[in-house]
């Protein structure tokens, strides 16, 4: 049998994140796959961390990443270059993951190409398309264009069946993510002094960095915390800061001389998931961290007003309070005072899987492939 010609492309850390169990699952099997990686650099040095950590080395690197770029610049880069790639690998199947600016310019480019696109993590939806923003419209692309759509769990399967995908053409997979923090969390061990964290106080771990937080809603975020860590002695706050000027200027002019409130730089991924493993309470307006968190055991609080991610809020491990800084310090202190109610969300099940999520995707694969081999088609 032919081998299958497979390119993955990502952009970004979280990216990145997500589709590194699944390079790693296709270079199991050298024999059935010739895997190649294209990175699109969309953010260079978080990247980069989590190219380190499992030792991927891409094939492709279009290193588009400019300062302050607009998304009609960051775009048209990826379609354009995305181009010249597919000219050199002539790739069977693209992967292609989520949301972001880099799936949804590679899904089209690929699309001009007429190369099958699998997109791992379809099928998410807000039905606001301009909430998260442009993340609702890049997935919806994404999936209007893809032949294989890795559906991480029922609901989306669902979302995807009512927009009209074909249901032969969906999976359910559950999600990579979950696969790459329990193999991060068993494969890295690390440890913190107390540059990081105070073993005597609750560590509440807060991430915010989305576009549609930039500005007022970060600073009433900001001013939560601020409640938060002045009327609780107990609690100390760790925020590891996006490199993103839009988050920095606001997140150092409101928090930086805050007790008990930790400004760092943003971690690599190995560490980052031991800091999510060893906080009592997570803030996060990110989507990877609600499905991630739950596997660890821990109460998330999202800083959005919508998600496209429902299953962990309809089973208790996470709960959206948006950007009001009452609800945000209501909702907080609401499981600080009651053990009970900690307890409730700490030990709900996670929705998103069991860790097995991209050795299905290569499975899929392999028997798409092989049996288009056994029908003699073009494609093989």
């Amino acid at each position: 049998m032919k081998k299958i010609k497979i390119l993955t492309v990502f952009g970004t850390r979280p990216e990145a994140i997500k589709m590194a169990p699944v390079i790693m699952e296709l270079e199991k099997y050298p024999l059935i796959f010739d895997s190649k990686v294209c990175i699109t650099s969309q953010h260079r040095e978080m990247l980069d961390q989590v190219m380190r950590l499992f030792n991927i080395n891409p094939d492709y690197d279009l290193d588009i990443m400019k300062h302050n770029q607009d998304l009609w610049t960051l775009t048209s880069s990826v379609l354009l270059k995305m181009k010249e790639v597919f000219e050199d690998a002539s790739p069977d199947v693209v992967l292609a993951h989520g949301d972001t600016t880099t799936t949804m310019a590679t899904s089209l480019s690929a699309f001009y190409a007429k190369i099958p696109v699998g997109h791992v993590e379809a099928g998410l939806r807000t039905f606001n398309k301009y909430y998260p923003f442009p993340e609702e419209i890049n997935r919806v692309i994404a999936d209007s264009i893809s032949s294989f759509h890795f559906a991480p769990t029922q609901k989306s399967v669902e979302n995807l069946i009512n927009s009209g995908i074909d249901k032969k053409n969906i999976y359910l997979t559950g999600n990579t993510v979950i696969d790459s923090l329990l193999y991060t969390v068993k494969n890295h061990t690390c440890s913190f002094d107390n540059d990081y964290t105070d073993k005597n106080l609750k560590t509440i771990l807060l991430t915010s960095h989305r576009r549609e937080n930039f500005g007022e809603p970060l600073e009433r975020i900001c001013n939560a915390v601020k409640i938060l860590v002045e009327k609780n002695p107990e609690i100390e706050v760790i925020y590891p800061v996006h490199l993103n000027p839009n988050v920095r200027n606001t997140v150092y002019n409101r928090l930086s001389n805050i007790e008990r409130v930790k400004l760092i730089e943003p971690l690599e991924y190995a560490p980052f998931a031991a800091l999510m493993k060893e906080s009592h309470i997570i803030l996060t307006d990110s989507g990877g961290i609600q499905e991630e968190a739950p596997s660890l055991g821990k109460p998330v609080f999202v800083l959005r007003d919508e998600t496209e991610r429902p299953e962990a809020v309809e089973s208790g491990t996470v709960k959206l309070v948006g950007t009001d800084t009452a609800k945000i310090t209501a909702s907080v202190q609401e499981i600080l005072d009651s053990e009970e109610a900690y307890r409730k969300m700490a030990s709900a099940v996670n929705p998103y899987g069991d860790g097995m999520a991209s050795g299905r995707i290569i499975k899929i694969l392999s028997a798409h492939f092989e049996s288009c081999c056994e029908k003699k088609l073009d494609i093989c």
